[in-house]
């Protein structure tokens, strides 16, 4: 990275020992606005003509090619002006496509331009939706609707609580509630924003699910929050709208705000994997200290309290009501249904934390097209934000305080931690506290361990043993992409309808396995990249956009985690050499995938294109996981401080707390000893209240 990186809050510089520090916002506004030059602006506009040719609808250049790249590049990702500089450059004054396209420059700009075309980049009816049959709302206009939530100022925290909660996600909102509902003070501390529905309703690109590497506008710090990614050996310092930062949404709900909401139970096999298959070469798999059982009532009271809708048995745990019927199946998911009932294969309507109808006050989906990576317009999506939060704020015992970081734990001279160090834009303050609960999310949660070092803990706190930030572990997924002759896409949201769980476990030289579902509905700038991506259509030209246009609503994805092998190399780590803009060392991720998880991957991607196949696709392509020499991460990472019964091998004990800090609990996923073969908040969730109700007493 440039040691003169320029961003939204100012420039990174390295100093005399070598530590990059990211400083404040300049305040010379037109260093952060240099945009393209005349020339340049014509190249790109000549270019985009090119890259999507007018026809019956707009070219890229018509529909806004060139405000959209130089907005990118001055307001964005200030730090891609010189590649897109370069990429113009190949071009010429003439651009010939093909020469452009076997540019590594030249190609990721024309990516770009598709992906702004697509997007509709903010405009209210783009003509790339028109061209494409897509629409966000199929079932008619919806006013969006917020929760009110009242966020505390700074300025009026008290010196005290009884609780200190990091974070507001899944793990840490379902804790506060419990907390404050026990009759304790409780303090959540979110680094994010409360951005309005509206905002997290529209924008295709700047959401936390896009893989366009723009910023989202769930990420309160785009610029000044860098990570080390070490990938293929080599360590780059990435930002989080970055491949390799594991990125999740910073928001008040974290993650549950903008998630796909998916709310599969582990199975009892997913607690007990070493014992059921035993410890590959290489890895650290383990069991759980506990089993299904335990966590069985906890499953169970969150569907109730958060709402679960969907139908159906998975056959690796009991049956079991939930509190809503599944929504009424997708044109896709009725394809799919008879294609595996001619496989022998089971199904399932997919478990939503989604209303299928008024639950709890909230409203029933209206099965709009823009589901993950979106906040839902009519609160109809379960989040902390519109669940647990609310009802934590209405005891009148919880604080809600965000865009304020916690830095570090602070101990006393024997060791015992007695507050949390806050620190926010011009802003440093310590609240005392008698108890805390760590839910950051398992990148952020053991940096703060890490960077709360003291003198009885010198390598961390609670890491004597060099077990923080160990075992990193997300999900590989397995797919596949198929092409049908008809249009089935009905673009009926949530879109993911239908499972099987057939193969979770219980694979002939498979460690685990995992779960296949239709996918979300995409939006048209996800759907150009999957069908690109495939090599189903071309990238450019007038023969990929009429592609784009005859294909998109023939296109249907089969999609699953799987469950991963988890290794002690593959780890979070901090590096002291790279701070971010508050001076605090931030967070290296370094490790691989396992082969066994590679091996899953193509044995469930190789599933997905059978069912596809069988529903009736006549072109179809799987992805592998790319380069193996990078850990896993992302929305789903979890493990780095795994509970256990050993503080030798683990972080905490079974109930959350840090091994030698009877008053530090942890209530996200980084306790998870594995991730199972599906989507982990209910487990979050679940656990969350487990963990929380043991420490309520």
């Amino acid at each position: 990275m440039p040691s003169a990186l320029l961003g939204k809050n100012g420039p990174a510089s390295t100093n005399s020992r070598g530590v990059i520090e990211w400083g404040p916002a300049s305040s010379d506004e037109g260093d952060r606005t240099v945009g393209l030059s005349e020339r340049q602006r014509l190249v790109l506009e000549r270019l985009a003509e090119l890259a999507i040719p007018a026809d019956d609808f707009p070219s890229a250049a018509e529909a806004g090619a060139v405000g959209f790249i130089e907005r990118v590049v001055t307001e964005d990702r200030p730090d891609w002006l010189v590649r897109v500089e370069r990429a113009l450059e190949v071009a010429g004054d003439e651009p010939d496509l093909d020469v452009v396209m076997a540019d590594l420059d030249g190609a990721w700009l024309v990516r770009m331009i598709a992906q702004g075309f697509y997007a509709g980049d903010g405009q209210v009816r783009p003509p790339a939706w028109t061209m494409v049959g897509w629409q966000a709302d199929m079932a008619g206009a919806w006013e969006p609707v917020q929760t009110d939530l009242r966020v505390t100022p700074r300025s009026e925290l008290a010196d005290r609580y009884d609780c200190i909660v990091v974070g507001s996600g899944a793990g840490g909102g379902a804790a506060a509630q419990v907390l404050a509902e026990s009759g304790r003070s409780v303090l959540v501390v979110e680094t994010g924003r409360y951005p309005t529905t509206e905002s997290l309703s529209r924008d295709h690109l700047r959401n936390p699910r896009s893989v366009a590497g723009l910023p989202a506008l769930t990420d309160p710090d785009p610029f000044g929050r860098p990570r080390v990614a070490v990938i293929d050996g080599v360590p780059r310092q990435v930002l989080p709208p970055d491949g390799g930062w594991g990125n999740n949404a910073f928001t008040v709900g974290g993650g549950t705000r903008v998630y796909g909401a998916q709310a599969w139970r582990f199975v009892p096999r997913d607690f007990a994997m070493a014992s059921t298959y035993g410890v590959p070469s290489g890895s650290a798999l383990s069991d759980w200290p506990i089993t299904y059982d335990d966590l069985a009532p906890y499953y169970t009271l969150a569907e109730q309290r958060f709402g679960v809708s969907g139908g159906g048995v998975d056959p690796w745990h009991e049956p079991r009501e939930l509190p809503m019927p599944p929504m009424p199946r997708t044109g896709p998911a009725t394809r799919l249904a008879a294609a595996a009932e001619r496989l022998g294969w089971g199904t399932l309507d997919v478990p939503l934390l989604i209303n299928s109808v008024e639950y709890l006050g909230r409203s029933g989906c209206v099965r709009c097209g823009q589901c993950v990576g979106f906040a839902c317009p009519v609160e109809a999506k379960s989040g902390t934000h519109n669940t647990a939060l609310p009802a934590a704020l209405a005891t009148g015992r919880c604080t809600l305080v965000t865009e304020t970081t916690a830095e570090r734990l602070v101990t006393d001279a024997t060791g015992r931690v007695t507050g949390v160090a806050l620190v926010a834009e011009d802003w440093r303050r310590t609240v005392q506290c008698d108890e805390v609960v760590i839910a950051a999310g398992a990148s952020e949660t053991p940096r703060l361990l890490l960077n709360s070092a003291h003198d009885r803990e010198p390598d961390g706190l609670g890491n004597n043993q060099d077990q923080v930030g160990r075992h990193l572990q997300a999900h590989v997924y397995a797919g596949a992409v198929g092409l049908f002759d008809d249009e089935l896409a009905d673009l009926i949201g949530p879109g993911v309808s239908i499972a099987t769980c057939d193969f979770r476990h219980g694979n002939d030289g498979i460690v685990g396995g995992g779960m296949l579902a239709n996918e979300f509905v995409p939006t048209p700038a996800a759907t150009y990249d999957y069908l690109t991506g495939a090599g189903l259509i071309p990238r450019a030209g007038a023969a990929g956009k009429q592609a784009m246009r005859r294909d998109a609503r023939r296109m249907l994805r089969v999609v699953g985690p799987i469950q991963e092998v988890t290794s002690a190399e593959s780890r979070v780590q901090v590096d002291p050499r790279v701070r971010d803009r508050f001076g605090n060392p931030v967070v290296t991720i370094s490790g691989s995938i396992h082969p066994e998880d590679v091996r899953a991957q193509a044995f469930m991607s190789a599933k997905a294109r059978e069912w596809l196949e069988e529903a009736g696709a006549v072109r179809t392509a799987v992805g592998g996981v790319g380069t193996t020499r990078q850990a896993s991460s992302g929305q789903h990472q979890a493990g780095t401080c795994r509970m256990g019964d050993d503080p030798a091998r683990s972080v905490t004990d079974p109930y959350g707390r840090v091994w030698g800090h009877d008053n530090v609990r942890i209530a996200d996923a980084s306790v998870h000893v594995t991730n199972g073969g599906v989507n982990p908040v209910l487990t979050v969730l679940a656990n969350s209240l487990r963990i929380a109700q043991h420490l309520a007493g």
